[in-house]
């Protein structure tokens, strides 16, 4: 299970490693560029029931942990699904590699 560490306040935001290594290709591409957006997931079956958003922006600290050293191999396809949500107005919303498109619209 990874870590987003975001802003002075140290919010953590544990997330699978592969998804966290999807996630961190789209949102640096995002970062990189200047680009504010937002980031929204589900909770985990072990949290509180519900979803949460933050709010990313250039100018403040984020840092990726993960737990496993090797890096993952990347889903070409889920990168730009990832993407394709952080381009529109509801920003990323973190959904399953194995979430077809036409679902993921339904969902937004």
């Amino acid at each position: 299970m990874g870590t987003i560490h975001y802003g002075g306040s140290g919010t953590t935001v544990h997330i699978e490693d592969r998804a966290l290594a999807h996630l961190k290709v789209v949102i640096s591409t995002k970062l990189r560029r200047g680009e504010s957006f937002t980031l929204s997931w589900r909770h985990r079956d072990d949290e509180e029931r519900g979803r949460s958003t933050l709010w990313l922006h250039p100018a403040i600290p984020l840092r990726f942990v993960f737990d496993d050293a090797e890096p993952t191999t990347l889903s070409r396809e889920w990168i730009e699904r990832l993407a394709d949500s952080a381009n529109s107005s509801g920003g990323i919303m973190l959904v399953p590699e194995d979430v077809a498109p036409a679902q993921d619209a339904e969902k937004r």
